[in-house]
């Protein structure tokens, strides 16, 4: 009995990883036989709540892979203040850096938001998926190419001369369809982190909600939704 209970965990447990896989955009390309290859190299971990991933400093040679769960991804400036960059969901992943620069330090946090499971690949076994796989690297470039492209677009965002103006240029970026006269869009992140990712206080973020919606120009739907119903002068308002 105890023979098949551990034959059905390590059948489930095969089953987790290979969803796993199916889930990351560098891989699911791949046929089901080259997944399920690729699925024996993962290690699983399960961080509960507040747990980090890693902290900056720390020396790491693993590819992580967010099976469920959340993960923010955030720097400390130089007022000991958080900059919330990235937010991880079910298929993302992060460690990339360190996979191609054996010894290098992270520079930044990762924290679980909730009972978060992780996929873990080492560096040596990534380098030989790789090999056995070239065309996992195109896909690696093209999702590196995005973040990029992401991180100087936040960079400008943050740049710009207020907070109004930040919040506006998330909430118009959020559009997907500019045909609907009055899109609805939902927030990518928790208030707090979306603070944090424009670069002011919780506070304001709710304060710059109300004065937008004072204005006519937006309708919060609720917490995570928000009816934009003039994105003319919700970009072009100065406070």
């Amino acid at each position: 009995m105890e023979t098949i209970k551990q034959s059905i965990h390590s059948e489930n447990c095969s089953h987790d990883h290979v969803s796993c896989v199916r889930l990351v955009p560098i891989f699911n390309h791949l046929d089901n036989q080259s997944m399920d290859k690729i699925s024996t190299k993962i290690v699983p971990r399960t961080y509960k709540k507040g747990e980090y991933l890693f902290h900056a400093g720390d020396v790491d040679d693993t590819l992580y892979v967010v099976h469920s769960g959340k993960v923010r991804m955030f720097h400390i400036n130089e007022s000991g203040k958080e900059q919330l960059f990235r937010i991880l969901n079910p298929g993302d992943f992060t460690g990339e850096w360190t996979l191609f620069n054996a010894g290098q330090e992270h520079d930044s946090y990762a924290q679980a938001t909730s009972t978060t499971e992780i996929c873990t690949i080492r560096q040596s076994d990534f380098a030989e998926l790789l090999q056995t796989y070239p065309n996992i690297s195109m896909k690696l470039l093209t999702e590196m190419s995005q973040r990029l492209h992401q991180s100087q677009r936040q960079t400008a965002t943050v740049s710009l001369g207020s907070v109004t103006q930040r919040l506006a240029m998330y909430l118009t970026e959020l559009v997907t369809d500019f045909d609907i006269e009055q899109p609805t869009v939902k927030l990518t992140m928790p208030r707090k982190d979306l603070a944090s990712y424009l670069g002011t206080t919780p506070e304001t973020i709710s304060r710059k909600f109300r004065e937008l919606e004072d204005k006519n120009f937006i309708k919060q739907v609720n917490t995570k939704t928000i009816k934009l119903l003039d994105i003319d002068a919700l970009l072009f308002y100065e406070d």
